[in-house]
């Protein structure tokens, strides 16, 4: 079973090169589910039992579906991120070379090792703002299926030092080959492949991404390698559960956030207000005051996944002597005494039960105490919406690489895990008292 699973997950992965089209197939599985898509420009109707969702920027999303008991509901939520780091290409894209050469301008987002981007098929994907009629702008996606670009290292003849520590300049050794010497414009490819005049084009987020197929190998097929794992894994696997998972008493949502990797911090991410209004007007929706809204969130919970770090088979020094998590061993528990991850002793009791429940694995990390980690999008959704939170994930090597690795019976593990989150009611009971139930 977990197999299949595995494969529906690398095929979602492989079907989605950018955060636009994450959203995008998130959209599509919610419509085949029966979801409506709502506005944020528009009025809400809401039915009890039926599922909606919404997006922001086409990057973001938010979906949920309403219990048919909600006196005295609260909001059983589960976040992950659409966006990973990459190189993005800049307005004006085309750089010569001596008249032999054509390179794209690129700028990274987010945190990669350069590194693994170098002499490996490359493309390009995003989404591309067209005029219509009428005064419209309307986004289009875009996807070359096709090997388009690469970035050529330079050999070693030539950079003796590259083995010794090589220090990457983005704005050097990271642009992407494009073109030999013929003529002809990224922004004319791009209006070619969607069948518009290049002049209706009025605006883009363009980025790279890896071409490498994601692959399932080791002894006994143990492990699966992929671009954005982190942390389109958590986001399929939060998906499935959530379609999976039923609650009378709760609303169940599920949060898919833009813009993790370089802090969460616009519109779209999640320290902007987007969780927080959508969750504010189902309140209104349900014809409820602020204080049933005060009193959901004092009971709700969230599961804030995003990929962890597994032991490295090489260097095992750089995790902690116990708390350190291996893949094919379950759910990760992510914890830091700074509040880098949002866990604590009440939420990390809740998410025990739950796996005791659904007969998942757990697995527990901490950084080494000489160690700055990563930081993640639970603390951050915690500035808007205040409400109980565990930071988990799946077990991972090779973190923001554009080819990771992680562990092909753990997807199922989330899943599980999720479906039994999203099949429970929470309520705060009295102080330090949590109750879950079905």
């Amino acid at each position: 079973m977990y197999r299949q699973l595995t494969e529906d997950m690398l095929s979602f992965i492989q079907k989605n090169p950018t955060a636009f089209h994450t959203i995008a197939s998130l959209q599509s599985a919610l419509d085949g589910a029966g979801f409506q898509e709502l506005l944020e420009s528009g009025p809400w109707k809401l039915e009890k039992g039926r599922g909606y969702y919404v997006c922001r920027n086409g990057s973001s999303i938010v979906a949920f579906r309403l219990g048919t008991e909600l006196d005295g509901y609260s909001f059983n939520i589960a976040a992950s991120h659409s966006d990973s780091p990459v190189f993005k290409v800049k307005e004006k894209a085309e750089l010569r070379v001596n008249e032999k050469y054509t390179r794209l301008n690129t700028e990274g987002y987010g945190g990669m090792i350069c590194s693994t981007w170098l002499d490996r098929p490359l493309s390009i994907a995003g989404r591309v703002l067209v005029r219509e009629s009428g005064g419209t702008i309307a986004s289009r996606l875009v996807h070359f299926d096709r090997d388009l670009v690469l970035i050529p290292n330079v050999a070693i003849h030539m950079n003796r030092e590259v083995n010794d520590g090589f220090k990457f300049n983005k704005q050097v050794d990271m642009l992407p080959l494009f073109a030999g010497q013929e003529d002809g414009t990224l922004l004319e490819l791009v209006a070619e492949e969607l069948g518009v005049e290049k002049d209706n084009i009025l605006g883009s987020d363009l980025y790279l991404y890896n071409r490498d197929r994601p692959a399932v190998w080791g002894r006994n097929g143990e492990f699966v390698s992929s671009g954005r794992l982190d942390d389109q894994q958590c986001a399929f696997a939060a998906l499935k559960g959530f379609l999976a998972g039923r609650s009378d008493r709760s609303v169940n949502v599920m949060a898919c956030f833009d813009n993790e990797e370089v802090g969460s911090g616009t519109k779209q991410g999640a320290a902007s207000t987007f969780l927080y209004d959508v969750l504010r007007r189902i309140n209104l929706a349900l014809g409820k005051g602020e204080e049933d809204y005060l009193r959901a969130l004092a009971s709700s919970f969230m599961l804030s996944g995003d990929n962890a770090h597994a032991v490295h088979p090489n260097h095992p020094e750089h995790t902690d002597a116990g708390n350190c998590t291996y893949m094919n061993e379950g759910v990760v528990v992510k914890s830091h005494a700074g509040q880098k991850y949002t866990s604590d002793g009440m939420s990390i009791a809740a998410v025990r039960e739950l796996a005791a429940r659904a007969e998942v694995p757990l697995q527990y990390f901490a950084n080494r105490s000489d160690k700055n980690g990563g930081s993640t999008l639970g603390n951050i959704a915690m500035s808007q919406v205040s409400m109980k939170c565990v930071d988990i994930g799946l077990p991972q090597l090779a973190m923001h690489s554009c080819y990771e690795t992680a562990g092909t019976k753990d997807t199922w593990y989330m899943v599980r895990l999720m479906t039994e989150f999203f099949s429970s009611h929470f309520e705060e009971t009295g102080s330090g008292q949590l109750r879950i139930t079905k």
